[in-house]
């Protein structure tokens, strides 16, 4: 099974790009039906059901293992679900034909990475999948071909950002595997696992080298310079799909796997992470707190709630595990749901100036009710499902002994629901402008995803000791 979501995507580009130029219109289709296929596979158990030995060679022709766990099922479900909502985004908002065919095909590139990152066990194979994810993102970010002059301007600017950051990790990377090399002789999560368990500081520069370039990727704090320009400039799905899933593939859940294969709870590893997710979580609130764009808005706090994951991993290993495995899911819905609204209200309202809109919530009610349910979430309000995650994050930290850090966590949520609060006040409250009274609501291709993310939020928040289990196997 494993190999078979490595081929079915790839499988998918090469049909697709074999039909003929009247019938690509169905591409969206196509990758929708991969996308539902993928959060679907999520849910076999550790995909035993399936034979697929037949596929066992590639591994010797590619020279990488693949084994498939719970936390491979937990990116996979994102990934699809994500996935998902960005193509129906894309269908309602790429006006040309070829732009959606091309997105259909970059999204599924895109998703061979992920599906590599999920799965492989060595470092060199995990760059490789990194790379290719990065590689269709920075593609994507650059796909539109239309809008005004300015606005390719920003694409360009956000898309350099994005690429000279990228190729700076990926030498971090690459430099730490050779160190891997040199001081482990071999780079499976195993051998570096018993490497870093070993006497010596070379294993630990190399290790540190590998989590700069991850924290790169994730567009962590010192390195999120690149989140706000790529997202803001980014088409409206791109914006959808980077932030609900690449990002957070790409840089936080390759972290998640390393942390869980080879660092375990070693006290350098934990140090660095600690003060980089503190670190992350107060800078991406106070800058989310001072945006007047709603997508940039929406960018910094996403740098900020990875910040919360990253944290949580510094915390008690296998209770930080559970709680950073559950907030990635929740605020990949949550934020999949606002760059989504975002995108519906910029097609009615033609900006996404916050201080231009107001009182627009009694013009799209929807919009203004899932938003409302996203926000609280990933503010920590209960009993929606970002609650849950962010007090088992707490309680990660307190049960580390790490008092200091639990607190920052805490009081950086207050942040989370002051910005939060201020964008609710600036676009759907107040007094309806009179240049928008001929506002509608949005169309129902941008309407049912995000309606249906929101009823995932809050079922998840309802359900939530059955949901984690789900999820996350009961934390195996």
């Amino acid at each position: 099974m494993s190999h078979l979501l490595l081929l079915v995507p790839f499988l998918a580009v090469v049909v697709l790009n074999l039909l003929p130029k009247r019938a690509r219109g169905a591409a969206l289709w196509v990758s929708f039906g991969v996308l539902g296929l993928e959060a679907a596979a999520a849910f076999v158990e550790r995909f035993s059901s399936i034979d697929s030995s037949a596929f066992a060679w590639l591994e010797s022709v590619f020279g990488f293992r693949l084994a498939a766990d719970h936390l491979s099922g937990l990116a996979m479900l994102c990934a699809g679900i994500v996935g998902m909502v960005a193509l129906l985004v894309a269908r309602r908002t790429l006006k040309d034909a070829g732009e959606k065919f091309f997105f259909a095909n970059l999204v599924l590139v895109a998703l061979v990475g992920i599906n590599g990152i999920a799965m492989v066990r060595d470092l060199f194979s995990l760059y490789v999948f990194v790379e290719v994810t990065a590689i269709a993102t920075f593609i994507l970010i650059t796909a539109s071909r239309s809008g005004a002059a300015n606005r390719d301007n920003q694409v360009f600017e956000g898309a350099w950002k994005y690429i000279i950051l990228s190729v700076i990790a990926s030498v971090l990377m690459l430099t730490s595997i050779g160190f891997f090399l040199l001081s482990a002789g071999d780079i499976t999560f195993d051998a570096v696992k018993g490497a870093l368990g070993a006497p010596g500081s070379l294993t630990w520069v190399a290790m540190a080298l590998f989590l700069c370039g991850l924290f790169v990727k994730g567009g962590l704090v010192p390195f999120h310079g690149w989140v706000a320009d790529a997202y803001t400039a980014a088409p409206a799905p791109v914006s959808v799909f980077m932030a609900g899933i690449v990002t957070k593939a790409s840089g936080i859940f390759a972290l998640l796997r390393i942390v869980s294969s080879t660092m375990g709870s070693a006290l350098p590893g934990r140090e660095i992470l600690l003060v980089v997710g503190a670190l992350t979580i107060v800078v991406g609130a106070f800058l989310a707190l001072g945006q007047s764009n709603m997508k940039r808005m929406l960018a910094y706090s996403s740098v900020s709630q990875m910040g919360y994951i990253v944290l949580a991993l510094g915390g008690d290993l296998s209770l930080g595990i559970l709680a950073a495995g559950l907030h990635f899911f929740n605020h990949a819905i949550s934020k999949s749901q606002l760059f989504a609204n975002a995108a519906a209200i910029e097609e009615q309202l033609g900006t996404l100036n916050m201080d231009e809109m107001g009182g627009i919530g009694a013009r799209m009610p929807v919009t203004a009710g899932t938003t409302a349910v996203a926000t609280l979430s990933i503010a920590g309000l209960p009993p929606l499902a970002g609650f849950w995650s962010k007090l088992l994050i707490v309680l990660a930290l307190w049960n580390a002994k790490e008092y200091g850090f639990a607190a920052v966590a805490i009081l950086a949520s207050l942040v989370t629901l002051a910005y939060f609060l201020s964008l609710q006040r600036r676009v759907f409250f107040g007094k309806t402008h009179p240049k928008w009274a001929h506002v509608k609501e949005a169309a129902p291709g941008l309407l049912v995803p995000v309606v249906a993310l929101a009823l995932i939020t809050i079922a998840l928040g309802v359900g939530f000791p059955f949901a984690l289990r789900v999820l996350l196997g009961g934390g195996a």
